[in-house]
């Protein structure tokens, strides 16, 4: 592997980032969904967040058709759904509690938060496309949240948290 992709693999891998399963409905009604940890904020007026999608993952092409996709945050007890939306189980909505939204899109159960959002902009990246969400309905919870670090997950430690 080409120094220069190791290193930035290992600088990158050492910032923790939040879990993400992002999920929709594919043009036969059937819902999909990804473990993302490419997600990100990106303005207040209109409220718009991103994340990205490798241009390799099975369902790349389906999720350039959709108009609207919901990101679940995943919360610290919930790494059995960042593993399963990660895995290639055909049926990863078989094994985990969804519903569908007031919006009609797939959410997940006992998220730390849930964003269901319509595409505001599709931006081609490299070896993925940056998908740009405006935020139509947010539902939160006081969940603390699933981390990724050094190619693991986890939760933060209780001692992070100070009480003022």
């Amino acid at each position: 592997m080409d120094k220069k992709i190791e290193n930035f693999k290992k600088a990158l891998g050492n910032y923790p980032t939040g879990v993400t399963v992002v999920t929709a409905y594919n043009e036969n009604n059937e819902p999909m969904g990804l473990t993302v940890n490419s997600f990100a904020s990106v303005s207040l007026d209109p409220l718009l967040i991103l994340w990205s999608i490798d241009k390799r993952v099975g369902t790349y092409d389906e999720f350039l058709k959709v108009d609207r996709f919901s990101v679940n945050i995943l919360a610290s007890d919930q790494a059995e759904l960042c593993n399963l939306f990660a895995s290639r189980v055909p049926d990863r909505f078989g094994q985990c509690e969804w519903e569908k939204s007031s919006l009609e899109l797939p959410v997940l159960k006992d998220t730390l938060a849930t964003l269901q959002c319509k595409v505001h902009n599709r931006v081609e990246a490299g070896d993925h496309t940056i998908m740009i969400g405006e935020v139509l309905e947010i539902d939160n919870s006081d969940k603390t949240p699933l981390l990724y670090h050094n190619r693991t997950i986890g939760a933060i430690p209780e001692t992070f948290y100070t009480k003022a």
